[in-house]
């Protein structure tokens, strides 16, 4: 019988860190999970890789898609110019990478939203290597936090009090050192999406660093009291959009924050509540949460899609409402308090279906996230979880005048009304110039359309 000889040798095999919504160094297990194990093997080099899929990529938007471009080649920076960039579908473009590295593993950041985890699954089916999950993008992972029964939170305040009582750890180090390579060719980045005059704050890990550490010194201490304010310049963080692409964690925010910042711990811990929710029910990224809601009378036809489309444009004639939506246009970005408002109005005023509303966000918002930005929709139309009332119907005028006194806000952003003074803004028609510049009339009667709202919701309740 013939012996079979068996070489002692191996091949030598690289570790693969895959980044996907974690674009950053500092507090990143998954990348230091690589590291660790690279320093362990016969071969220390680790892959940073990127994979550019472009199906994904064009749901992204031009906004999005620009902002992670930038942000890609700030983390191409920090990593001397190792990043791997490849483009692709990941289940084509990932075993590729895995053979040219002879790779003994892909290290990743656990993926909840809905769609990521299931390619996740369906890679870890495919590919010869071990998937190991490390981390995610948030303080706690989804599911779990739950309650003393094992079901999970549909409303805030216990999540909260559980989550805080969890508690998380620490930062992790930034890497020393890494044996970067490169073992194919590098695709690059793409051509940058068009965004015209749209202006987006600058990308990348040490911007993000520092705009937290700016906030800080700043701001935090009046968050409180001022982030309802759309007026103040410095009334709110904007660490949504770093969040959103894993520029920053929020373990490095949560570090920072003190006794006397509860409500600025609350709004981290409601982006980590929706995760949860969209978790436990993946299918309320495009459905009520709340069923009843299902049988609400929404506006469709012509008439409903030109009142739609003067929303989206900000020509509704509603100072506040259309400031909002020319900020989201400007900027790719909109002061919290006022999406509550605007979104209040496209579905208790124009009785236009949420998702709509919610489609449109996710088309201009650099910091679109689907749990936050669906959830925070049925927050408004009633029909999520910890929603506010369907009864509870903003004033798009009194709302305005609460939260920008002077009216800064709408004449920052609606040049019609630029030449009002303090806050005559918000109430055009009663003032002999207030349409001289060609602002719009009111496209309808707040008044008669919340009675409107109120019967439809009375409607569904009796069924």
């Amino acid at each position: 019988m013939a012996v079979r000889f068996i070489s002692p040798y191996r091949a030598p095999m690289a570790t693969i860190h895959w980044f996907r919504r974690d674009l950053r160094l500092s507090d990143n297990p998954a990348l230091l999970a690589a590291i660790a194990e690279a320093a362990t093997a016969s071969d220390p080099r680790v892959v940073p890789l990127f994979i550019l899929d472009p199906a994904q990529f064009a749901q992204l938007g031009a906004v999005r898609g620009a902002y992670l471009i930038r942000s890609l080649n700030e983390l191409g920076k920090s990593l001397d110019r190792n990043l791997l960039i490849r483009h692709g579908d990941p289940k084509q473009v990932l075993p590729e990478v895995i053979a040219a590295a002879t790779a003994s593993s892909v290290h990743i950041a656990a993926a909840f939203e809905p769609e990521l985890a299931k390619l996740d699954q369906e890679i870890e089916n495919l590919i010869s290597v071990p998937l190991v999950r490390t981390g995610s993008a948030y303080a706690i992972s989804p599911g779990r936090v739950n309650k003393d029964d094992g079901t999970p939170y549909r409303v805030f305040t216990p999540f909260y009090r559980s989550w805080a009582a969890h508690g998380w750890r620490l930062p992790a180090a930034k890497p020393e050192f890494a044996n970067w390579w490169m073992p194919l060719q590098c695709h690059g980045r793409p051509a940058e999406p068009e965004l015209g005059d749209l202006v987006l704050p600058t990308a990348g890990e040490q911007a993000a660093l520092a705009r937290w550490e700016t906030f800080q010194a700043t701001a935090l201490k009046d968050y409180a009291e001022d982030r309802n304010r759309s007026d103040l310049i410095n009334g709110t963080s904007k660490m949504s959009i770093p969040l959103r692409f894993g520029e920053i964690h929020p373990r490095t925010i949560l570090k920072d924050l003190k006794e006397t910042d509860e409500v600025y711990k609350k709004e981290i811990c409601w982006r980590e509540f929706y995760a949860d929710v969209l978790h436990h029910n993946p299918h309320t990224s495009t459905e009520n949460l709340n069923k009843q809601y299902d049988q609400m009378p929404w506006e469709r036809g012509k008439t409903a899609d030109e009142n739609f489309a003067a929303w989206c444009q900000g020509k509704t004639g509603f100072p506040f409402v259309d400031a909002g939506m020319r900020q989201l246009m400007a900027e790719g970005w909109m002061h919290n308090r006022v999406r509550m408002v605007v979104a209040s109005f496209l579905i208790k005023d124009l009785h236009i279906d949420w998702r709509r509303g919610a489609d449109w966000f996710m088309q201009w918002l650099a910091d679109g996230d689907i749990a936050s930005n669906q959830h925070g929709w049925q927050w408004t139309a009633g029909s999520g979880t910890d929603a506010s009332p369907f009864y509870r119907v903003f004033n798009p005028i009194t709302q305005g005048l609460k939260f920008d006194p002077n009216g800064d806000y709408v004449r920052k952003y609606i040049a019609e009304l630029a030449h009002l003074p303090a806050n005559t803004a918000h109430e055009p028609w009663k003032t002999p110039a207030g349409y001289q510049n060609g602002y719009p009339q009111p496209i309808v009667d707040h008044a008669v359309e919340r009675i409107r709202a109120l019967a439809d919701y009375e409607k569904i309740k009796k069924n």
